[in-house]
């Protein structure tokens, strides 16, 4: 079947919805207005259950519908924080708030969500429970886990759950999905190479920290060309080369590296971390100086499951007509947490021919919308079919 008329019906106010989620940009888990208007707004529609200060700033909301005999119990989260971005939209809607924008589409997440949840309210066309759940601090602060560290999962007896992001470059309104590893797991590393600072006109009588920290530069690409399997995916990137002086005529005592690291398994996750150590210690100890590593795990890599990963296409083909194979991402995704916890799936929707996440001018498209929605109502009426 294609969208449901009655998010055609509500497109219009779920637009309103988002563009004022839009206009008022919040970060991490600083999503106070944010949840409260979510919070409201599921009150309003009958939510049986509005539960708010999951994970901090997250909030929860509970849908039965007209039976409960399945026994079936589905999460359906979607994510609400914003980035520290200076938007360059230039829009009537743009953010009021200088040095945050919605910058990845969760405002239209949210939105969606909140469409769904409203529709689902009214027609209760399901046999179990529905869990939606919105979550704060993806971007980096990792309030997945923290809803999950809350004990949700358990409380409300979630057994599958189902997420969803935009696409730019994608049609809009399609859908793409793989099952297994989907998001790459996103790790930061720390080095600090300390040596003896001096003149740099005497480089004899200094251990040279530069040098030192040049070669790790490049040396650290070997991680990728030399010791991984070339079949695997990972990516070793150096971000920060900091010293501990700025003139032009002193070798500093010490510089600092800061990096990321994206990998596809926790085989290729250890590899790295170990060899990070290996190659930047022995570095060190070969120009005469010293390396500090710290290795910071972030988020871990994101498996669809294949049951629900099957299960969650054919639901985006019964809406768009089709359901592409969508590409291994080396971004990171905290739903991650969520998919360690229970089995379910996440996909992607077209946002159409957009700037791409993160951008300053990126904006999420508001005809993406049906779609979306749909999407999220099919999950639990084709998952927990009416009697």
């Amino acid at each position: 079947m294609p969208v449901k008329n009655r998010f055609a019906e509500l497109q219009a106010e779920i637009t309103e919805w988002r563009r004022d989620f839009h206009e008022h940009p919040e970060i991490l888990f600083e999503t106070h207005r944010t949840s409260a208007i979510v919070a409201e707004k599921l009150e309003a529609f009958g939510c049986d259950e509005v539960v708010t200060g999951i994970g901090r700033t997250g909030v929860v909301g509970v849908i039965k519908g007209k039976a409960t005999g399945s026994g079936k119990v589905i999460g359906l989260r979607a994510d609400m924080d914003a980035l520290p971005i200076h938007e360059a939209t230039g829009l009537g809607y743009a953010s009021k708030t200088d040095g945050a924008m919605h910058a990845c589409g969760h405002d239209g997440h949210t939105a969606m969500l909140l469409g769904a949840a409203k529709y689902l309210s009214e027609t209760r066309n399901f046999d179990g429970t529905v869990v939606v759940i919105f979550q704060p601090a993806e971007e980096g602060g990792g309030g997945g886990k923290e809803m999950c560290d809350d004990g949700m999962m358990e409380r409300w007896g979630i057994q599958e759950v189902y997420g969803m992001h935009n696409w730019p470059g994608k049609p809009t309104g399609s859908f793409a999905i793989r099952p297994g590893a989907f998001f790459a797991a996103t790790d930061q590393f720390d080095i600090v190479f300390e040596g003896k600072g001096g003149h740099a006109a005497k480089p004899h009588e200094t251990v040279d920290t530069t040098v030192m920290a040049a070669q790790a530069v490049l040396a650290l690409q070997t991680i990728t060309s030399r010791n991984a399997d070339p079949v695997d995916q990972i990516v070793v990137s150096v971000t920060s080369f900091e010293t501990s002086s700025k003139a032009f005529n002193v070798i500093p005592q010490t510089v600092h590296l800061k990096g990321t690291v994206r990998t596809m398994s926790n085989t290729m996750r250890d590899l790295a971390e170990k060899r990070i150590k290996e190659i930047c210690t022995g570095i060190g100890a070969t120009f005469g100086g010293t390396a500090d590593i710290k290795y910071h795990r972030g988020y871990p890599v994101m498996v669809n499951s294949e049951e629900q990963t099957e299960f969650a296409a054919e639901v985006a083909k019964s809406i768009s007509g089709q359901c592409d194979d969508a590409p291994l991402v080396m971004g990171g995704e905290d739903f991650a947490f969520m998919l360690e916890e229970r089995p379910g799936a996440y996909i992607l929707v077209g946002n159409g021919d957009t700037a791409m996440v993160h951008h300053p001018e990126y904006n999420f498209n508001d005809e993406a919308i049906p779609a979306g929605c749909s999407w999220w109502a099919e999950i639990v009426e084709k998952r927990m079919p009416a009697a």
